[in-house]
């Protein structure tokens, strides 16, 4: 690689490390739709939600950081991040130093809270040890129930926890929790879902390389793609049973204002194939993430 297209050391950590396109959006989404609902039950509180935010932004960077970190020390010649190998063979990024940055994420993250133990630990198995949730294609549902149900219903106790009582660890979905909580986290774990199944598509050629038995990697991207719009039908029909079978005001309904953007990011999904193609497919879906929930906050907090 030429010296020229080598980043500087503080460009390769804000903007390729610390900062991929879709960290915040993941961890923003659940947290909006737990505030949302909150405020419709009058348990909202700004100090818990901020926390959960920051923890939740920590979890996913660390997640990042930890495939990052495991591509390179198994693969010091990964053809996917040219510039990471070549920053890491002259001495700008080292292994060490991701390892910390590692360390001091998810330790910051469960100082915040013990609640956020069960997501750290996921975050981490999803690249790391010795049976990687990721190369063995069993991140889709991982990615579903942690990243949408857990870390909404999560979001939503720090704040009603004065109200609710104290939850035994052992109760998986207590009953003091509203069944609307474990609800609505349900649209956001389909769309967070479908952020990784473009980075399964994207990446599958250099996934074989590396082993990894990704949904695509097994079944193709046809199942893959099938798999996405399968997700964004379930996430633009949810709003409807939110209305219908939960009480909801029609307000909930807001979601479906983003869908000329759902489709023409479903289109893009299903038609282009090269790697450089697909790239900018992944901050896309992060903002239609984020508007969705959004749109769903905003109508979960009215009466």
């Amino acid at each position: 690689m030429d010296e020229a297209a080598l980043p500087s050391r503080r460009d390769l950590w804000i903007h390729m490390l610390v900062h991929p396109g879709h960290t915040l959006p993941t961890a923003l989404a659940p947290v909006l739709v737990a505030a949302g609902l909150a405020f419709h039950d009058g348990v909202f509180a700004a100090g818990p939600v901020l926390l959960a935010l920051l923890a939740g932004w920590l979890v996913q960077l660390g997640g990042v950081l930890t495939d990052n970190y495991e591509n390179l020390a198994r693969h010091p010649s990964d053809r996917e991040h040219p510039q990471l190998v070549h920053a890491l063979r002259e001495g700008s990024l080292t292994l060490f130093g991701l390892k910390a940055a590692i360390l001091a994420c998810f330790g910051v993250a469960l100082a915040i809270g013990a609640y956020l133990v069960h997501l750290g630990g996921v975050a981490v198995l999803y690249s790391a040890g010795p049976s990687p949730f990721g190369a063995r294609g069993l991140a889709d549902p991982v990615f579903f129930a942690f990243f949408g149900t857990v870390s909404v219903v999560g979001a939503y106790y720090v704040q009603a926890a004065p109200a609710l009582g104290p939850i035994a660890f052992w109760d998986v979905v207590p009953a003091a929790l509203p069944l609307k909580a474990v609800a609505l986290g349900l649209p956001i774990g389909a769309l967070t879902t479908g952020i990784l199944i473009i980075d399964d598509i994207r990446d599958r050629e250099f996934d074989v390389v590396k082993g990894k038995n990704t949904v695509a990697v097994r079944f193709g991207a046809q199942w893959s793609r099938a798999e996405f719009l399968a997700l964004l039908a379930f996430a633009y029909v949810a709003p409807l049973w939110f209305v219908a079978g939960l009480g909801f005001s029609p307000w909930v309904l807001l979601p479906l204002a983003s869908l000329p953007y759902v489709v023409s990011t479903a289109r893009a999904v299903l038609t282009l194939d090269r790697y450089e193609a697909l790239l900018p497919l992944t901050p896309q879906m992060a903002r239609l993430l984020v508007l969705y929930a959004i749109l769903l906050a905003f109508g979960v907090a009215q009466p």
